[in-house]
């Protein structure tokens, strides 16, 4: 008779358990990587963001105070996606769909609260309003520009944007944030996720000092303590 052969109980628990930990060490670095990965590319994104903002504003295609000099924009205004404004109310009846946009497509459809979703991130930007009061921008599907009125001159040299993780701890660990003057600070504080949304209230929250919290014109918190109560390190 011959002898059959094959893999008794006992060797089979072997291979299982070298699986299973092979499968711990390896599955924990696969997330930290990923999250390293959409950390640094949100890092990227911002600063394209900036040097779109720097482009936009020195073209001067959004003057709606028609000072002879250029303002910031939005998403949707820099990435071709809707007319700029012409009014300071957002209002962009008469105004030209910029050609060719100085920032990618991919930024042209926003969220309900006009929030862009790029490698499991969120990003949001802001204009200064009356008081420097941060204003943002309407969601895809409105005919305007901006939820609000901002400031003529004060849009002129101001600007913040965020990006945060969308789902914290698992999309990302760090948010991020940025203003005209083009450096990037960052805070762990799980504060910042995709389920809470960074609102005009909350504009300023990586400022420094007693400032009102939606106040986008103030000193960036750099290696200090914001507004919203978080340590914002500067980002290398």
């Amino acid at each position: 008779m011959r002898k059959q052969s094959g893999f008794t109980l006992i060797e089979l628990m072997i291979v299982v358990a070298i699986i299973a930990i092979i499968a711990a060490i390896a599955i924990p670095n696969l997330l930290a990587a990923r999250l390293n990965a959409n950390e640094t590319s949100a890092i990227s994104t911002l600063r394209n963001i900036t040097s779109c903002q720097a482009q936009f504003q020195s073209s001067a295609k959004a003057d709606a105070d028609n000072d002879g000099t250029g303002e910031f924009g939005v998403f949707r205004e820099m990435s071709g996606a809707i007319a700029v404004r012409t009014a300071l109310d957002g209002t962009n009846t008469g105004g030209a769909v910029l050609a060719p946009p100085v920032l990618s497509g991919a930024f042209r459809t926003t969220n309900a609260n006009a929030e862009v979703s790029r490698s499991g991130y969120l990003f949001k930007v802001f204009l200064p309003g009356t008081g420097g009061l941060g204003q943002e921008e309407t969601a895809t599907g409105a005919g305007d520009t901006l939820d609000g009125t901002v400031d003529g001159d004060l849009s002129e040299t101001s600007w913040c944007g965020y990006a945060w993780p969308a789902s914290y701890g698992n999309s990302g660990n760090r948010s991020f944030f940025v203003n005209q003057a083009g450096d990037i600070t960052g805070t762990d504080d799980n504060g910042y996720d995709g389920t809470a949304d960074i609102d005009e209230a909350g504009a300023g929250g990586a400022f420094r000092g007693t400032g009102a919290a939606g106040s986008i014109t103030g000193q960036q918190a750099i290696g200090t303590v914001g507004r919203d109560g978080n340590t914002w390190k500067q980002i290398n």
